[in-house]
């Protein structure tokens, strides 16, 4: 597990705690419904929550559709709103352009992220929603520090606050593998885009 210097988790707790019990709403980029879980669980004790699907980087098609599903069913047994969003595969692989190569974790993701995030940021705007924040700190393969400085200078650019999380601590990771069980989720075994599969398993060859 990746180590940042600094505690997202407890600045979203301070900025959370500094509401004193007022409800404020959150635009929630979710990545899938097990990530999506113990996020949400975390955040609707104090937020109203909305979920945000946006994933052009899920590769094949039919990946991103059993994703989206799955997301959809979660949201609808916890009674949560959500916004659609098209699947624009075609923006994503142009950004990525001449990174195809690079690991998981190295280059491309970044700018994958930050697809996610501006888009998420803007839909936000548009929709009056005082906070935005990603479901992507969930996970014990992604780099917090990166998302979260990511996140606060695309909130910085559009106008609206990003919410720091780092949803992992505390142990996250492993509610959202329990709540994945309790709602019978569908559980990928790759990040999304195709080309940190192929790296993963050419590596897994040598």
């Amino acid at each position: 597990m990746i180590n940042e210097k600094i505690n997202y988790d407890k600045l979203m707790m301070e900025e959370i705690k500094s509401l004193n019990g007022e409800r404020k709403s959150v635009l929630l980029h979710t990545c899938c419904g097990p990530c999506s879980s113990a996020c949400i669980e975390r955040l609707r004790e104090y937020l109203d929550v909305t979920v945000y699907f946006y994933n052009p980087n899920v590769e094949p098609l039919e990946e991103y559709l059993k994703r989206k599903e799955t997301q959809i069913k979660l949201l609808e047994d916890l009674d949560i709103p959500y916004i659609d969003a098209d699947y624009d595969n075609d923006y994503y692989r142009s950004q990525v352009k001449g990174l195809e190569n690079e690991r998981e974790g190295g280059a491309r993701c970044p700018v994958c992220f930050k697809i996610r995030l501006k888009r998420t940021a803007e839909v936000a705007k548009e929709n009056n929603f005082d906070y935005f924040c990603t479901s992507l700190t969930v996970s014990p393969h992604k780099n917090s520090d990166i998302i979260n400085k990511i996140g606060h200078a695309i909130g910085e650019l559009v106008g609206i606050k990003f919410l720091y999380s780092d949803f992992k601590k505390r142990e996250g990771y492993k509610r959202s593998i329990e709540l994945s069980k309790e709602y019978e989720l569908y559980r990928q075994d790759y990040c999304g885009c195709l080309f940190a599969k192929d790296w993963s398993e050419l590596n897994e060859k040598k």
